[in-house]
């Protein structure tokens, strides 16, 4: 296994960059493909949230795929090698099986616990599968960071730790009341119809808006939605679908705005923002970019690493934070906005207004890095400490297996070979006879093999086993082409790694 991810997230860039390097479904697309094009990969699977860009890759050469992951990285988001370099971090092998995990069950969410994260990872499965670019590894590995995140979330209660960046959202946007009372009988705008949006949706539904009205680019999508949250078996809340041209009317009438949308440029600007509450549009005033963060010129990816997870990077992020989170505007609110969106939907600026709250993925880093930890998240820790060393058994265990059929398949051919030599020298043995001896051969092989077989494979999936199967080959002689037809047998199974 040489399994190799090299990313950035919430915790090692800021917004700004992740906005920037943020990946459309077509770019994922074609990420994974340039991955597989070049060496040295020979799978790949992309995992792109509103805030993680990470490339996974199993690779034959740990520098070469460093530096490779890291350039198409660059390339595909637009952000320049040298600007993202510095907030690249870099996992391989047992550590990047242990970041996926962790990020499965919520750990590395902006929102500790969150759950949605899972479906995002199944996604990025299903990406690689549909392109044929996650193979054994990536298949073995994605399906099982699905399994402990099930677990961490059946077993724990690590749900308690957080909740979804939706809900925690709305908290942040009630100010400390009762995010039910607050909403109650509220006018609520949702843009978008995707995923985020339509659990946007629904989580404003169930707090008791009055009424919810969905804007969407596709219109079938936003009719889409209006009828699961009006049916009798979904919210039953009051609720519309309008086009996109009419947000700016439909503005006037929200008192909440929730949007996520996979636009690139902004979807409502302050002005829009000013012109529905009939403010001077003066008085919306662009949000300052964030300033350069300084940082470190890693050597190599070793040392880079190491500086992502120490503390003076968090230290950096936390000043930047606290430098572009624009103002609130002053008097009571009269518009509440939550941009979930990455890039941004929602102008900075709008901040500024008087009426205007307005939360979106900065603010919500910040608040969520104040959030107390809930204690099962030890027990989650513990959960995937075990999953990764069972996770590194298994797929050494897993490397020796072609090896033990190869050879078994030899002893086969040897038996064979045998019966047939005495077929010729004894011509006259009935059938019960030839049997007799046929099973007496076979299960003098089968002790012979059974031993040594099984001890193999318990040597292999130790830590530093994998040159067990090397030495089976070479004791026995088998033929290298026999064993990788037993791998490219199990991997072209077509009921293997499927979600």
């Amino acid at each position: 296994m040489s399994l190799l991810v090299v990313g950035l997230s919430h915790r090692s860039a800021p917004v700004s960059v992740l906005e920037r390097a943020s990946l459309p479904a077509e770019a994922q697309a074609k990420l994974l493909q340039d991955t597989l094009a070049a060496e040295p990969a020979v799978e790949a699977a992309v995992l792109a949230t509103c805030n993680r860009i990470e490339l996974y890759a199993d690779v034959d050469k740990f520098h070469a795929g460093v530096a490779e992951l890291s350039t198409l990285l660059a390339q595909h988001s637009g952000v320049g090698l040298d600007e993202l370099t510095p907030y690249l971090y870099v996992h391989y092998e047992d550590r990047a099986v242990h970041h996926l995990f962790s990020v499965a069950c919520g750990l590395d969410s902006m929102v500790v616990g969150e759950g949605q994260i899972l479906g995002q990872i199944k996604d990025a499965l299903a990406l690689g599968q549909e392109l044929h670019t996650a193979g054994r590894l990536l298949n073995d590995l994605f399906q099982q960071a699905l399994r402990v995140g099930k677990r961490a979330h059946s077993e724990t209660g690590i749900d308690r730790a957080g909740q979804s960046l939706v809900t925690f959202g709305l908290e942040q946007l009630a100010a400390g009341a009762d995010v039910a009372g607050w909403a109650a009988g509220k006018r609520a705008l949702v843009i978008g119809a995707g995923s985020m949006s339509s659990l946007a949706a629904a989580t404003l539904a169930r707090t008791g808006v009055a009424e919810i009205v969905v804007a969407n680019r596709t219109r079938a999508r936003a009719d889409r939605l209006v009828e699961i949250l009006v049916q009798p078996s979904g919210t039953g809340v009051a609720a519309r679908a309008v086009e996109m041209a009419a947000v700016r009317d439909e503005l006037t009438r929200a008192d909440v705005v929730v949007s996520c949308t996979g636009a690139t440029g902004l979807v409502l600007t302050a002005e829009a923002v000013a012109t529905a509450l009939g403010l001077d549009v003066d008085d919306a005033v662009e949000t300052p970019a964030a300033p350069a963060v300084p940082a470190p010129a890693p050597a190599d990816a070793d040392r880079h690493a190491a500086w992502v997870e120490n503390g003076s990077a968090g230290a950096v992020r936390q000043a930047v934070r606290r430098a572009t989170v624009p103002a609130q505007g002053a008097g009571p609110v009269r518009l509440a906005l939550l941009d979930l969106a990455m890039p941004r939907d929602i102008d900075g600026g709008a901040a500024r207004l008087d009426g205007v709250h307005l939360v979106d993925i900065e603010s919500l880093a910040e608040a969520s890095a104040d959030a107390p930890m809930a204690a099962d998240v030890d027990q989650v820790r513990t959960i995937v400490a075990d999953e990764v060393a069972a996770f590194g058994a298994a797929q050494r265990a897993a490397h020796i297996t072609p090896t033990v059929v190869a050879l078994r398949t030899m002893a086969a051919g040897v038996v064979a070979g045998e019966i047939a030599r005495l077929d010729g020298r004894l011509p006259d043995l009935d059938e019960k006879q030839r049997a007799e001896i046929t099973q007496t051969v076979r299960r003098v092989v089968d002790k012979l093999l059974h031993a040594p077989t099984v001890r193999v494979k318990q040597l292999a999936s130790e830590p530093g086993g994998a040159g067990y199967a090397d030495a089976l080959r070479e004791l026995f002689d088998l033929d290298p082409q026999t064993v990788a037809a037993v791998s490219r047998a199990d991997l072209n199974d077509p009921n293997r790694g499927r979600s």
